[in-house]
């Protein structure tokens, strides 16, 4: 099958005197005075050809305006160089990040992506978006799935696909990547205890998400292990609204002096309701967050919060789902943690030695 381009060419007898003709690399041949072999050859940047007759064939490609192409070019080799995105969420930070840490990436390895976005999260709508997939010809499929589904076995992912998984406890059955949420979230506790906290009050992740489980756990583990006081979660839905209304109901409980929230949103509404209610962070209370967002360090007061590297995570996403490419199988069942780090700002201090007597 020879790869054709369309480009206007005149002397059709079509008002204006331009019609539609293909242009096929025998033309670009015959221009270049060169074999169609040298003329694919340089059309799929293969090694092989000179300088100067790579010039050459370039020249005539560009005097005819002859493009390569793709879907010829992908079905005759097999690759589309596109890679499928699922996941069920764009509203979340960190969704919204590692789709496009992964976009960037594959960009640099000569990729495109495809998002497919699942609004809710069954075993038909995935196996769905799949169908979709292979209809939309990718290479392979990178799944953003947050909630518990593949490690409950609520949702299998069909076999035979090159697939990476990101945000899941699955990694007996997947090759996953994902940030060391638990990692982060000591930290994060540590920090606090660390300055002279007696205990840390938590606002949560959604239940049913993986990551926000793995914090919340953490957390528990933490002032477990040192003998602290563990209160009862407050839970929210990773937004800046949540962590308001949290905070709200946190300000009236008379010991609190840290609070460990599992996303910066959800911190950001924490600082605002803790202003309404004339507590002083970090004087009064201590605020650490779980992300680092780029506005995290222009919070009032800057935030300390939790590194996540989305930038790292789309890299090893990418690499990942190319070595199966390549390789032509499917990935290893295994999970590879990005580490995380904290970012200690100026919203965490040592608590006062006694609560303020007011909170009015």
């Amino acid at each position: 099958m020879e790869e054709a381009a369309v480009v206007e060419r005149g002397g059709s007898g079509v008002p204006g005197g331009r019609r539609k003709q293909r242009v096929s690399m025998a033309d670009v041949a015959k221009l270049a005075g060169v074999s169609s072999q040298t003329v694919s050859r340089v059309s799929n940047g293969q090694p092989g050809v000179i300088s100067s007759t790579r010039e050459q064939v370039l020249a005539a490609m560009r005097e005819l305006g002859y493009r390569p192409n793709s879907a010829a070019r992908a079905l005759r080799y097999g690759q589309f160089n596109t890679i499928g995105v699922i996941l069920f969420s764009l509203s979340s930070t960190g969704n919204s990040r590692t789709v496009e840490a992964i976009a960037t990436h594959a960009a640099a390895e000569g990729y495109a992506i495809t998002l497919i976005p699942i609004d809710v999260p069954t075993q038909d709508n995935v196996l769905g978006a799949f169908t979709r997939m292979g209809e939309l010809a990718v290479d392979a499929v990178i799944v953003i799935m947050e909630i518990h589904l593949l490690d409950t076995g609520t949702v299998q992912l069909p076999p035979g696909v090159h697939v990476v998984v990101v945000d899941s406890d699955a990694g007996d059955r997947y090759s996953v990547v994902d940030t060391d949420q638990a990692d982060g979230a000591r930290r994060a506790v540590r920090h606090l205890l660390d300055l002279g906290h007696r205990t840390v009050r938590h606002v949560a992740g959604p239940q049913a998400s993986y990551a926000g489980q793995r914090r919340a756990q953490a957390w528990r583990a933490v002032l477990e292990e040192a003998g602290r006081p563990v209160p009862s979660a407050l839970y929210g839905d990773w937004s800046a609204k949540a962590g308001y209304e949290a905070g709200l109901v946190l300000a009236e409980q008379p010991d609190l002096t840290a609070v460990f929230a599992a996303n910066d949103q959800m911190a950001l509404g924490l600082l605002r309701a803790f202003h309404e209610r004339g507590l002083s962070v970090p004087h009064d209370v201590s605020v650490v967050g779980f992300d680092d967002i780029p506005d995290a360090a222009f919070f009032v007061p800057p935030l300390t919060t939790v590194h996540q590297d989305f930038a790292e995570v789309g890299h090893r996403c990418v690499q990942k789902v190319l070595q199966q490419i390549r390789a032509g199988g499917g990935g290893l069942p295994g999970t590879d943690l990005v580490p995380t780090s904290l970012v200690v700002r100026g919203s965490t201090a040592p608590p006062r030695q006694a609560p303020p007597a007011s909170r009015g």
